[in-house]
């Protein structure tokens, strides 16, 4: 088992969390979810916002080791190559064509795939979404990283403590359409609010999954509002994004930045100070429980309250009302702890 460590950033929602490294992964998978004995081997299509970028491809080496703890389970992975509606729905045709037994996406907008959940399940198609929800849509379950709440809180907490409780931030958000990104932020403005009055967020914009654009926005921002004193970037590209931004403006230390970035990407910006934090999760983990989310869909097996997935995913907790598998709390990533990460 990877060593876990205790996160040095509490977050709002939890006194201490446990952090776990990506090195070893999951090796003991639920002796109930393995049906490969029965000889049948089911389809697994997921289908990311973006494919290529480390988050995601974090997340297909997770599903790919679940379906190969599983047995009975060809993992299909395929995205668009640029974060576009269109180009995801295209792909998402594909499997249905394919008639795969279980089709899971994180969808760029919820509402235009919505429709496109329905023809897969009218074709017969398990269907569910994972990182990100449409949850207004057909679908059979949410494998949620962590809760909105507990990322929104985590965040604001973060930056501000950085900030000294006060002072002007800006929002880089990625997809204007994002589920995910949008509550988050809905949470990071409550709170602010409530815990932070002397706090307040200025700006909120949209770089797409564009790093560089992020760091453009970010410049424009500082330049815009020259008493900023905090960033947030939303997403593993808009995250480096802004502490770019800042290193390059000489405001280390002035302008303080956190965001949701991958562990690697984060690293030289976490040991330069241009970013406090990053909050995440064990993405590897995720893609894990999206593989044997979909095999347990694909095999008409229940959720459980409680889930025994795999040796550390051994406690996953379903909420029926709606409908989620809860990967657990969010991770303070800081350069204390970025090395026991490998992607």
């Amino acid at each position: 088992m990877r060593p876990r460590l205790t996160a040095v950033v509490v977050l709002a929602t939890t006194a201490a969390m446990a952090l776990t490294g990506c090195t070893k992964k999951n090796e003991s998978p639920d002796a109930g979810s393995s049906g490969a004995a029965s000889g049948k081997t089911y389809k697994v299509a997921f289908v990311p916002k973006l494919q290529g970028v480390p988050y995601f491809e974090a997340m297909n080496a997770g599903g790919k080791e679940a379906a190969a703890a599983l047995g009975n389970v060809e993992w299909l992975y395929q995205g668009p190559t640029q974060a576009d509606a269109a180009a995801q729905a295209d792909i998402v045709r594909s499997y249905i064509q394919q008639k795969v037994d279980a089709l899971i996406v994180a969808p760029n907008d919820p509402d235009s795939m919505a429709p496109l959940l329905q023809q897969a399940k009218d074709a017969g198609i398990h269907v569910a979404t994972a990182d990100t929800d449409a949850p207004a849509s057909v679908r059979e379950v949410f494998v949620n990283q962590a809760t909105a709440q507990g990322i929104g809180e985590g965040l604001t907490d973060a930056l501000l403590k950085e900030m000294g409780g006060k002072g002007k931030y800006a929002i880089v958000s990625c997809g204007q359409t994002a589920e995910n990104l949008n509550s988050w932020i809905e949470v990071q403005k409550a709170y602010t609010k409530t815990k932070y009055p002397d706090a307040q967020i200025v700006d909120i914009v949209y770089a797409g999954e564009d790093q560089a654009r992020a760091t453009q926005m970010a410049t424009d921002l500082m330049n815009a509002h020259p008493d900023l004193t905090g960033l947030v970037g939303e997403c593993t590209s808009s995250a480096p994004g802004v502490a770019q931004a800042v290193k390059d403006a000489g405001k280390i230390g002035k302008v303080f930045t956190v965001g949701l970035g991958t562990p690697q990407a984060m690293k030289p910006y976490l040991e330069d100070k241009s970013s406090s934090a990053a909050i995440l999760w064990d993405v590897e983990n995720l893609g894990y429980l999206t593989a044997w989310a979909g095999a347990q869909l694909a095999q008409g097996k229940p959720f459980a309250a409680t889930n025994n997935v795999s040796g550390e995913l051994s406690a996953v907790a379903y909420t029926e009302a709606d409908k989620m598998l809860l990967l657990g709390p969010a991770l303070a990533i800081t350069d204390q702890n970025v090395d026991q990460f490998n992607y």
